[in-house]
């Protein structure tokens, strides 16, 4: 198998290596130059001497160049990765065109979005992808161990999951149908039948927001168990918190330096994370001069302020259902109010997750899914789930995006895909 960049610093000082890289920068000093090449590990500086076979190729080559270079790895504590490359012999795999469009300077965010399908080379993207790639398989791996089972939730679903006015609906032979908001519907009948269970996988909103938060193609992670309770909700949430944070700086501290995140902060994350009863938050909004009305859900700046008060992850519980789906469990304590909970994060990371316990009372449902205006015939197979041998379920929804967003630094969501889809863009 062909090593790659990230395999050089476990490789003695030395050792031949075969590699394809990427050209990223040239400097010809004439018998000698340096190559910087990447190939979506790393990147790493190739010495081409003249005396290397290929070497009359060098002053051809242009950014993204495939070139494959047969070299000795040189330990040296100067280059970034503590290694360099000593070309023995170069060669040409395709010579990229000289007007490539992303060059070594400023370009509008509008024009990158255009290339984006370019832009996922550069260094920072590629990092942000890595880290990604990190946080989706530590979150599997996580909930694995503590013996969860993934499951796949349909994409295409007769009926809305997180409100009407949100939904991609589109013809299904001679029947309408929508692109699923979330798995959790669905979810609620696999945990039944296998006790503790996830789904990872697109979800759709139609939401007409232009904000950093959003996209209208997003992953979600959503995770649902039988006989679990608000507090036991809180506690799954915020260890696997903890656990991708601690993922991320074990494997991705490159790219993290990269990005030039301050891990400082992410290294004081630790559980358990601070509990604030909706109520009590709206005492605190008070105090920081926003009024919000009892019953209303909390907009960015209030979710901000709260953020920023706290300075460490945290959870709002216990939402009044008059803001919530219709299927979260009323709190015994104050009928208003649901056994809900959102986690959001400091730094501009807003709301990463979402959850409830569900409704069990086959009755309460039916009376739930009438006051939202929701046809009964469509919701029959979930209410099917409370009249036979249904139990108390909880879950949450965690959004990939938002969390690479809060772990990265970076400041908008659509950097956190490879593919962004918003309101205004549905290519490349």
């Amino acid at each position: 198998m062909m090593p790659t960049i990230k395999n050089l610093k476990v490789m003695k000082d030395g050792e031949n290596v075969s590699l394809i890289l990427w050209v990223q920068t040239i400097r010809n000093m004439g018998k000698i130059s340096f190559i910087s090449a990447r190939d979506g590990t790393g990147e790493v500086q190739v010495v081409v001497k003249k005396s290397t076979k290929g070497f009359e190729f060098v002053d051809d080559l242009s950014i993204e160049s495939a070139i494959m270079v047969k070299a000795l790895i040189k330990k040296d504590e100067r280059s970034k990765n503590g290694i360099e490359l000593q070309a023995q012999e170069l060669t040409v795999l395709n010579k990229s065109s000289n007007e490539y469009p992303i060059q070594p300077k400023e370009h509008s965010a509008a024009f990158l979005l255009e290339n984006r399908h370019l832009w996922i080379r550069t260094p920072k993207q590629a990092a942000v992808l890595r880290i990604r790639s990190t946080i989706e398989v530590e979150a599997q791996n996580w909930l694995d161990s503590q013996g969860y089972y993934r499951v796949d939730s349909p994409i295409l679903t007769p009926n809305a999951c997180e409100g009407t006015t949100t939904l991609f609906n589109l013809e299904y032979f001679e029947q309408e149908a929508y692109l699923s908001q979330s798995g959790q519907l669905y979810n609620e009948a696999h945990a039944l039948a296998l006790g503790k269970v996830y789904c990872f996988g697109p979800t759709f909103r139609a939401e007409k927001s232009k904000t950093r938060k959003h996209l209208t193609e997003f992953w979600m992670l959503e995770p649902e168990a039988v006989g679990l309770d608000l507090n036991g909700l809180l506690e799954i949430q915020e260890n696997l918190f903890v656990s991708l944070v601690k993922k991320v700086l074990e494997k991705n501290s490159d790219d993290l330096d990269t990005l030039k995140r301050d891990t400082s902060k992410l290294k004081k994350i630790k559980a358990p994370f601070p509990r604030i009863h909706y109520v009590e938050a709206l005492k605190i909004l008070e105090k920081l001069n926003f009024k919000v009305k009892f019953g209303s859900d909390f907009g960015s700046e209030h979710e901000e302020a709260l953020a920023e008060h706290v300075n460490h992850p945290f959870f709002i519980t216990n939402f009044p259902s008059a803001c919530k789906a219709f299927y979260m469990a009323i709190d015994p304590e104050d009928e208003r109010l649901t056994l809900s909970v959102d986690l959001l994060a400091p730094e501009g990371g807003g709301e990463i997750t979402g959850g409830a316990v569900r409704i069990a009372d086959p009755v309460l449902l039916l009376e739930k899914i009438k006051e939202e205006g929701l046809d009964p015939k469509v919701f029959s197979w979930y209410h099917d789930l409370r009249k036979y041998g249904g139990v108390q379920t909880a879950g949450f929804g965690m959004g990939l995006e938002r969390m690479v967003r809060w772990v990265t630094g970076i400041h908008h969501v659509r950097a956190t895909i490879p593919f962004p889809r918003t309101i205004d863009r549905i290519s490349p």
